[in-house]
């Protein structure tokens, strides 16, 4: 390998050290890398020079003088990132530290025949004229995919098979684009903005809609074989149990997403021969297109008191905690994140879930921490756009070609 080899792998690194953990002295550099100081200094003044790492306050020291703390320069770059949903895209601009410069929202039809035509519209309306360089595009999905760099997609609950998503918004807007499961993106933010600062090893699990977990380990996550790990929603509850989307029969999801809560509250108010409305998700269209607000007014009805509302948050709550406890129990995380929009009912959920979690966990991992973090609906599009920014920072490349491209266009707009 040449040494301008080894000096761009070595920057790279650096990136990875100050993307994912923050502000660091010279000094701590050169610790966690095995690197001399001279080498730091040189390749520190050069990333300072294009323009991607500044000085920022001084560390206070026990002796002798403080030490200067280095740290990314935000404006050094943004992505946009672009959550797909079966009727709705959500779009972001979003600055290299994480700051979110804009968002948007327009519908979507997955099923039309020109989807991919629309989604590449859709961004175009977005790019942005001035400010820093726009690095690329993240696109999240809730399916497979095969590569983040190539992006076909495999997403039934879009209609999608072998979807060449990347291939023809690559063609179209002649810039970088990385595609990716959406939980998987997620975590792509988390270990670049959120709880991977800190943890090296932990799970990522999202409710609402459907149910999806991402795989974090040794700080990288896991895609599987096929880049379909973490399908947590398909895990098999119950061989009699309700059908799922994905056809099976008894799957984690058709109980707690947000289409198997509603039938589990119908299914109550059936039993107990009340006529009383339960929310169906039809929103005044008659065919089930609003899930998630009919599963809000659930929820709105059980914080009032509602006796089958309730029951069926704690025992959606309940199946929910023993499987994520076998996940748990299988991969060993340091800690659990659960995001997505169910979150917002998470009082509803907390006692359920809790109970049947600790009861189920190997001993010795009964202590783990459940980190239940606040959510809005651009958080999903913030993960896609994190998979772009955090390519700088990935000496593995596992972004392939396409985060070649996007650290050439980095380093070209701060040189």
């Amino acid at each position: 390998m040449a040494a301008t080899d080894r000096g761009d792998l070595t920057r790279t690194a650096i990136l990875a050290l100050l993307g994912t953990g923050g502000p660091l002295s010279r000094t701590e550099i050169a610790r966690e890398l095995d690197l001399s100081p001279a080498t730091v200094t040189q390749l520190t003044r050069e990333l300072m020079g294009q323009g991607m790492v500044e000085e920022l306050d001084l560390k206070p020291s026990r002796g002798g003088r403080p030490a200067v703390r280095l740290g990314l320069v935000g404006g050094a770059g943004r992505a946009l990132g672009v959550k797909v949903t079966a009727d709705h895209l959500v779009l972001v601009d979003v600055r290299l530290d994480g700051e979110v410069l804009g968002s948007w929202e327009r519908p979507f039809d997955p099923s039309s025949a020109d989807a991919l035509d629309e989604l590449a519209a859709a961004v175009e309306s977005v790019v942005p004229g001035d400010g820093p360089p726009l690095l690329g595009v993240g696109v999240g999905v809730p399916g497979s995919v095969d590569d983040q760099a190539v992006g076909t997609v495999n997403a039934p609950t879009l209609g999608w098979q072998a979807m060449p998503v990347g291939e023809q918004l690559r063609r179209r807007l002649r810039l970088p684009v990385l595609v990716e499961n959406d939980v998987n993106a997620l975590a792509a933010a988390e270990r670049l903005y959120g709880r991977g600062r800190t943890h090296r090893d932990f799970l990522v699990v999202t409710i609402g809609r459907g149910v999806g977990a991402a795989i974090v380990a040794d700080g990288r996550v896991y895609r599987g074989a096929r880049g379909g790990a973490g399908e947590f929603g398909h895990l098999p509850v119950a061989p009699d149990g309700p059908v799922c989307g994905c056809g099976a029969r008894g799957c984690l999801e058709a109980f707690v997403g947000s289409a198997g809560l509603l039938a589990a509250a119908h299914a109550k108010t059936a039993d107990r021969g009340d006529v009383r409305a339960v929310p169906d998700g039809r929103d005044g269209h008659g065919d089930g297109r609003d899930p998630l607000g009919a599963v809000a007014a659930l929820g709105r009805a059980a914080t009032a008191g509602d006796a089958v509302a309730r029951g069926v948050f704690e025992e959606a709550g309940a199946i929910l905690g023993r499987a994520t406890a076998g996940l748990i129990n299988v991969v060993d995380p340091e800690v659990v994140v659960v995001l997505g929009e169910g979150t917002a009912d998470w009082p509803l959920w907390q006692d359920g879930f809790e109970r049947a979690l600790r009861a189920q966990l190997y001993p010795g991992r009964r202590d783990i921490s459940i980190e239940v973090e606040s959510w809005d609906d651009t958080s999903w599009a913030q993960g896609a756009a994190a998979l772009v920014l955090a390519t700088p920072f990935d000496a593995a490349g596992a972004a392939g070609e396409q985060g070649r491209l996007v650290r050439a266009r980095l380093i070209g707009a701060t040189s």
